[in-house]
């Protein structure tokens, strides 16, 4: 059974950091292109940051140089640190999993909450 399960999230003051989370079970995490989306009320879900399994990022131009991707493939784990945080980034955060190739796969958790308000 594949599990992401995102923690990390909360309430913080404009300005501010956090850092999620994002653990992994039930795939072969190395085979597959990690990210983090979010979704405020209203809006699309959008893509935030990728990262493949060599470590090739990719940013949303709204977060470039403020948000850094990691992956840890020896723990399954993915993280996403958060700096200089604003009110726009105020949103539910979901880990993603895909698998490109001859079998492909998608996979969500199941979001945790940023808040981001004075």
């Amino acid at each position: 059974q594949v599990q992401l399960l995102e923690s990390g999230g909360g309430l913080v003051q404009p300005g501010g950091s956090l850092r999620l989370s994002c653990a992994a079970s039930g795939i072969t995490f190395n085979m597959y292109v990690m990210g983090w989306y979010r979704q405020a009320p209203g809006k699309q879900r959008e893509l935030v940051a990728t990262i493949t399994s060599g470590g090739n990022t990719n940013y949303a131009d709204s977060v470039q140089g403020r948000f850094t991707i990691s992956r840890d493939n020896a723990k399954k784990a993915l993280y996403l640190q958060m700096n200089s945080l604003k009110p726009e980034d105020t949103a539910v955060y979901y880990c993603n999993a895909i698998l490109y190739g001859t079998v492909r796969a998608n996979y969500w958790g199941q979001g945790t909450q940023v808040t981001v308000s004075s």
